[in-house]
């Protein structure tokens, strides 16, 4: 007999666990979250997940309380004899720490890994790490899902005529020439440095997007400063429309108010991470199809390649 799947979330993102569950096609599992005076908590499981197939959908965003949050449901669920345990993590908190990139930091990415690894998860979902190398970071299998599944069916709808992607950064080249090649257009660079040290970031573009209409990818928004600057910047050298898609919406500082004050169309986001602060600018898509079809293909013992757009580019 296959096993059951059973869904679950913590606090940092329910409504998005409840869309995946309910496209999935059931209900989240009963689990409630202690709390005790001293601000300490603790997960307990309101039904028998013996043997059970068992998701735990929890962000690792801001604040830490929602990965030590992740990590004692996983240790819950281990002890309870769970069959086999998954970590949803829509957002992987600390992946901007992923090397040593000046004298005595921390690799933070790696030490959360060793964390869920060593609490009992048996996989990992995630999406749209900062660094794809952080899979390696893990020594459990992890399932890297890719929000372009989402945003290409949206940019299709908006029928741009001299459509043209733009990376914010060179960090991000890879990511935006995926979806550059999906439908076969140009793409340019905003390169960001600094002429010397203390002196505030200059930005210059390397391509040509004069009389374009213009899309920035990114995987992180935070204070959404960079992005905005590339759009301004995207716009003074005669881009005729510039909007922005960017999967994890931080939006941490003055990030609204960067949004709302620049020329950008629109500022497209996933629902990876929750937020309630309304916006004229901001839109968002939700990813919870793609988890809920990625939770049953693992069920299933399916493959998952099919939720990828380099399986689907317009020039195979």
């Amino acid at each position: 007999m296959q096993p059951s799947v059973k869904i679950f979330t913590g606090n940092s993102n329910p409504e998005l666990a409840g869309k995946i569950a309910k496209k999935y096609g059931g209900n989240l599992g009963k689990l409630t979250i202690q709390k005790f005076s001293d601000g300490e908590f603790q997960p307990v499981y309101l039904e028998s997940i013996r043997g059970d197939n068992v998701f735990l959908i929890q962000g690792t965003n801001a604040p830490t309380e929602n990965l030590m949050e992740l990590l004692l449901m996983i240790d819950a669920a281990k002890r309870a004899s769970a069959g086999y345990i998954t970590a949803v993590i829509p957002y992987f908190g600390f992946a901007r720490q992923d090397r040593k990139d000046k004298p005595r930091v921390a690799i933070a990415s790696k030490l959360v890994a060793n964390l869920l690894t060593s609490a009992g998860a048996n996989r990992v979902i995630t999406m749209d790490l900062h660094a794809p190398q952080i899979q390696g970071f893990f020594d459990i299998p992890v399932d890297h899902l890719d929000s372009s599944a989402i945003f290409i069916p949206y940019i299709e709808t908006l029928k741009l005529e001299n459509l043209t992607f733009a990376s914010p950064d060179v960090g991000s080249t890879n990511r935006v020439r995926e979806v550059a090649s999906y439908f076969n257009a140009e793409m340019v660079i905003c390169d960001k440095h600094r002429k010397r040290a203390n002196e505030i970031a200059s930005m210059v573009v390397i391509g040509e997007v004069k009389d374009r209409d213009v899309v920035l990818i990114d995987d992180i928004c935070d204070t959404a400063g960079t992005l905005t600057k590339a759009a301004a910047l995207l716009k003074e050298k005669g881009a005729r429309t510039v909007r922005a898609f960017c999967t994890h919406p931080v939006f941490s500082g003055k990030a609204y108010e960067n949004i709302e004050n620049s020329v950008l169309e629109e500022m497209v986001v996933c629902d990876t991470i929750n937020f309630h602060k309304a916006s004229s600018k901001v839109k968002v898509l939700s990813v919870a199809e793609l988890f809920a079809v990625a939770i049953r293909n693992m069920h299933e013992n399916k493959s998952i390649t099919s939720l990828f757009v380099h399986s689907n580019r317009k020039d195979r």
